[in-house]
């Protein structure tokens, strides 16, 4: 079985830990506030990627488009995700509200789980390695 490079993911989180910690210290800053949300939407796309290259990887028959659904399913039956359907689909639909970040409430709901994340997507490329 082929490597999957996962260079790309680690310093995606790598990032968005670095942007976390500033956040924490300067979350007046809606500069920061800003980072924080931009690098949580590079870095979820990077994960749902990764998850989808692995299941290809290791399930080569199952090479359909799956939906978001079926991915997180088949990860987590792979045993590559910390958490379940229901928390992903949580990130995925803050991710969907990225576009409206403009709005203060909306951008402080979609940096309010970012830390979560960032440990879900941590974990992903500990399993993926």
């Amino acid at each position: 079985m082929e490597n999957l490079d996962t260079t790309s993911f680690e310093k995606a989180i790598n990032s968005l830990n670095s942007i976390i910690n500033r956040y924490k210290k300067e979350n007046f800053d809606i500069d920061i506030r800003d980072a924080v949300i931009q690098r949580f939407e590079y870095t979820y796309s990077l994960a749902v990627k990764m998850m989808t290259r692995y299941i290809n990887m290791v399930s080569p028959s199952e090479q359909t488009d799956m939906t978001f659904n079926e991915i997180i399913r088949k990860a987590n039956r792979l045993g590559i995700l910390k958490t379940d359907l229901d928390k992903w689909t949580e990130y995925r639909q803050k991710r969907n509200m990225t576009s409206h970040t403009y709005d203060e409430t909306v951008a402080n709901i979609v940096v309010s789980i970012v830390e979560d994340f960032k440990d879900e997507a941590a974990y992903l490329l500990e399993k993926l390695k």
